[in-house]
């Protein structure tokens, strides 16, 4: 019987539970598609915390050196860790993680050598086909020569690559409460701080995939409450909060204010423009603060505004030759590590900016945090489009108005923007409004969620 991968294979990765949508013979099975896909003779594996990981992992790594491969296992890492195993030895990549999902799912987010991303576009759809005939007809015979599989330590080079990217020689010292969720940062943070200048408050280093003290997605207000309390306890200068795999990375001031996204991206978009001569091109999507391009060009680069998600952030890196891609969800893309995402790297940047100067980081990152935004807001409808089509009805015709449809719908005028952006997933609409102040960003925001609820709740 042909498997149903449906609810499994995602848009960018593998997400699913274990062992109820997916197991390790289904592991193995990727493990072969995706040497097939790739044609690749040499593939490196990592995994996180997980208590499925290491097994699914190795059957994986069955399957492609069946299929004729050497495999690589470079063990526990975090995501951005496979990815700089992937760009410094040029080998594709599959990482075993279902980033801040419970406990009880696992995933695959896999790329090409370079750390190129593998989504529906660019062979995943294809590895699914693949798995699907498989489960149906059996998968083909073994190589005649099976690839070998071998072991390979990469934290120390990994922390060694990034800290060549960032100067943090000169800082006055800092005090950072670091909340690693029980993921990944637990593992990489103490080898990428040492030797730095910093006194480092560990929260939640203990690897633990069951995420016994709250859920490893620091995007959820919930989920930095003990963090933004500590730094405050603590008197720290800053804190950092990583979500389970350790690529995305959310920071803390001094008062225990969550800070922007936006104003991160536009913090190291500025960092890594005075890096380059005050030239290049910096990706960021169209739901990130006004504050990103502004700041991109004052610094002499150029802005790129893109689609959310990051294999559109990607591409756009890569056809741009872009320096620094940012998105508003705390995913932050260097070329210099290989267009890939790394919130260590953005981190790095805020602890050199912070600790180069004497201002305390609200005062530091006030200079890009320039407009008042909503937050994403989520609404239930009837009819997307239906709904969409009625805000679109109503702003469009006003006076010094324009309208886009790169992702959704944006509406733009001097003093405020919105975007409103179907799910793929859900029957939901999804909001975000940005204005020079509170009062305009309240009255845009009510306007359009009356709009949208009136008839579609």
């Amino acid at each position: 019987m042909t498997a149903d991968l449906s609810q499994l294979v995602k848009a960018y990765d593998v997400r699913g539970v274990v062992p109820d949508q997916w197991d390790e013979a289904l592991a193995e099975q990727f493990g072969a598609a995706f040497v097939e896909v790739t044609s690749a003779d040499a593939i490196v594996v990592g995994h996180d915390m997980r208590p499925t990981s290491p097994a699914l992992s190795m059957a994986f790594a069955r399957g492609a050196a069946a299929r004729g491969a050497d495999v690589t296992l470079i063990g526990l890492c975090s995501t951005d860790q496979l990815y700089y195993a992937s760009g410094s030895l040029d080998l594709p990549g599959a990482m075993f993680t279902a980033s801040h999902n419970p406990a009880q799912y696992n995933g695959i987010k896999m790329c090409r050598a370079g750390a190129a991303p593998v989504g529906q576009d660019t062979g995943l759809a294809e590895i699914r086909t693949l798995v699907e005939k498989w489960s149906d007809t059996g998968v083909p015979q073994p190589a005649a020569t099976p690839g070998t599989v071998t072991t390979r330590d990469t934290l120390h080079d990994y922390a060694a690559h990034l800290l060549s990217l960032v100067d943090l020689s000169s800082i006055r010292p800092l005090k950072v409460v670091v909340d690693a969720g029980n993921g990944m940062g637990g593992h990489t943070v103490p080898t990428v701080f040492a030797g730095l200048r910093l006194e480092l408050v560990p929260m939640y280093f203990e690897l633990d995939g069951t995420f016994p003290n709250h859920e490893a997605n620091p995007l959820d207000p919930a989920n930095i409450v003990d963090l933004q309390a500590r730094v405050v306890a603590e008197g720290a200068d800053l804190g950092l909060a990583f979500d389970g795999d350790a690529d995305r990375c959310f920071v803390v001031d001094e008062r225990g204010a969550g800070v922007s996204p936006s104003a991160i991206t536009a913090l190291v978009a500025a960092r890594e423009l005075a890096r380059n001569g005050g030239r290049g091109t910096v990706i960021h999507n169209l739901i990130s603060s006004l504050s990103v391009p502004e700041v991109v060009r004052e610094h002499g680069g150029t802005p790129v505004r893109t689609r959310v998600g990051h294999s559109f952030i990607k591409a756009e890196m890569a056809a741009h030759g872009a320096i620094f891609g940012g998105e508003h969800s705390a995913h932050y893309y260097f070329r210099d590590f290989w267009n890939a995402d790394t919130g260590m790297l953005a981190a790095l940047h805020v602890l050199a900016a912070l600790g180069g100067q004497e201002k305390p980081l609200s005062s530091l990152v006030a200079q890009y945090d320039r407009y008042t935004d909503s937050g994403e807001i989520n609404s239930t409808v009837d009819d997307q489009r239906a709904r969409t089509a009625e805000v679109r009805a109503a702003f469009a015709p006003r006076e010094n108005v324009t309208t886009d449809d790169l992702d959704g719908l944006t509406v733009t005028s001097p003093d405020w923007w919105f975007n409103l952006r179907p799910s793929n997933t859900e029957p939901l609409l999804r909001l975000n409004v940005e204005a020079r102040d509170e009062e305009t960003m309240t009255a845009v925001r009510d306007e359009v969620l009356g709009l949208i609820r009136a008839a579609g709740a």
